[in-house]
């Protein structure tokens, strides 16, 4: 009788702790994937709050008609829980095949994100990400004002994420010229470090360029909690001579 006891006794702290270890995993998978930049989709999901993401970025366009782009920094805080402040510094170039080089200070970029959905109670998270963008001070950028008014959502399923929206920016302008975006990613955490993802993503005319649609590839590699290097390429498939062939990003983010 004392063997048996010993026996289920020993039954029962095995399924206890299979049951423990089944709970650990399912837990660690439900974790959030991380999404937003390289990809040009953003996500909805802020910066953790009184914590900082700061990218040093460099991005641009190829194609037939010249080469342009920002290198800078993007600065996010978390200034209370679910609500993020970014606030982007680009510094622009044009180097057009048929005209001079240009560079200087582009459109400083002031935005808010605020989650008001949340996947654990209602299925996906949904954010609004409001940006202005300034007048730039020098001739590379739009010269005025514009206001992107963007939603986006996302959908988790333990290392798959699937990310995506939209929005139209408003230019304010004599002449006013109006554009919107769409854009759909999905990733997936390949290794315990590296996560990888595509992405297609559409542009509408603003009245001077025509519209364009792009397939995108793109990763993270975390060196660590703090620091994290991400990637991203692009190729054109709609008026791909006007609009470029290839896009890029490439940054390095520190997170603390």
């Amino acid at each position: 009788m004392a063997e048996r006891r010993a026996t289920d006794n020993s039954r029962g702290t095995c399924i206890f702790r299979r049951r423990v270890i089944a709970l650990a995993l399912l837990m660690v998978a439900a974790q959030p994937a991380w999404a937003g930049p390289p990809f040009q989709s953003d996500d909805p999901q802020p910066t953790d709050y009184q914590h900082f993401e700061i990218y040093a970025f460099t991005k641009g366009v190829t194609g037939e008609a010249g080469q342009s782009g920002q290198s800078g920094i993007d600065f996010n805080y978390g200034a209370a829980p679910d609500l993020q402040l970014t606030a982007v510094l680009p510094y622009g170039f044009n180097n057009p095949t048929s005209d001079v080089a240009t560079s200087g200070v582009s459109n400083i970029e002031l935005a808010a994100k605020y989650r008001f959905l949340h996947q654990d109670t209602f299925g996906l998270d949904v954010s609004v990400f409001p940006r202005v963008f300034l007048p730039s001070p020098s001739s590379v950028g739009d010269a005025q004002p514009s206001l992107l008014l963007p939603l986006w959502v996302q959908r988790d399923w333990g290392d798959i994420s699937a990310f995506g929206g939209g929005g139209c920016q408003i230019t304010i302008s004599g002449g006013a010229r109006h554009s919107c975006i769409v854009g759909g990613t999905i990733t997936k955490q390949f290794l315990p470090k590296l996560q990888l993802g595509a992405e297609i993503f559409h542009q509408t005319s603003d009245g001077i360029t025509l519209p364009s649609t792009s397939l995108g590839a793109g990763g993270r590699y975390d060196i660590d909690e703090h620091y994290h290097l991400l990637g991203y390429v692009a190729h054109g498939l709609q008026n791909v001579s006007e609009t470029g062939s290839y896009s890029w990003y490439a940054a390095v983010l520190f997170t603390f």
